[in-house]
Formats: C-alpha cells, structure tokens, sequence
C-alpha cells in the first residue's frame, strides 16, 4: 500500500464502525485519496468524510487521523485541502454517547499540531489556508469532552 498509508493494513478495521456500518472499506477509500486522481480522489474523500467526520465521529475515525494527517503532508495527493478541512471537521463533531471516541478522536487532530503549523506555510495557497482554518480550530478548541478534569 506504498509509504503513505503505510501501517494501514495492521488496523482491524472490520471491527471498528463508522457512521453506516463496519469501516471495513476505509482502508480501500484512503487508498483512493492517496493515490487516484483529481476526480476519484475527491469522491473517495466526499464519502470518508460522511462515514467518519461530517455527521459524528466513530471509532474508525480515530483510526483513520494518523493516516490523513500523512496524506496532508504528501504533495502527491491532489485533495490535501479537503483532507485538511476533514480534519477540522472531526475536531468539530462529536458523539455525546461515546464520549470517549469523541475525546480520542479529537486528541488524534490535536496530537498534530505542528503538522498543521508546517502546512500554514505551505507553497500551495489552498492548502495553506485551509491549514490556517485548522490551527484556529485547533487553538479555539474547548468541547466538554476534552476540558480537563
């Protein structure tokens, strides 16, 4: 499956859910984005951002973080901003009955902070704001799942 998404195939993912079902088919869709082009990959990363981000977030959504966050850093990619915008998006969902998919979701996005710092800086204007979007995200972040105790 190349480098990118390299460690993919060690997630169960048929034992992880997202918002219709098993999450058997993320690895497929991920794949999609990191490597087809403009078209197929927008389309791929339209419906992951259904199964795992726009609605709520599942345990396949905490899975999935690490590899998108590896898919905003690689310039073969031809959809890093909408990657980046997914990621903005899983830290701006929840799910108040899984609290703590919520709060490891969430932490998933935050953990890569310098990441989205790098992409600010990004020679692609695109990506660069919308890594601008995510830090603001990121730096005005306080939903109840994550306050500290």
């Amino acid at each position: 499956m190349g480098t990118i998404l390299k460690g993919m195939r060690r997630v169960r993912w048929d034992d992880l859910e997202h918002a219709y079902g098993s999450a058997e088919g993320v690895p497929g869709v991920l794949s999609r984005i990191a490597w087809g082009d403009g078209r197929t990959s927008e389309a791929a990363l339209s419906d992951l951002a259904l199964w795992i981000g726009e609605l709520a977030v599942f345990d396949a959504t905490v899975a999935a973080v690490p590899f998108l966050w590896d898919l905003t850093v690689s310039e073969s990619v031809t959809c890093r901003a909408g990657v980046i915008e997914l990621l903005r998006s899983v830290l701006e969902h929840g799910n108040p009955p899984q609290a703590k998919v919520q709060l490891e979701a969430h932490h998933a996005v935050l953990s890569r902070r310098q990441t989205a710092d790098l992409l600010a800086h990004d020679d692609d204007p695109v990506v660069r704001g919308a890594a601008q979007d995510l830090l603001a995200a990121i730096d005005n972040h306080a939903c109840e799942s994550c306050r500290p105790v």
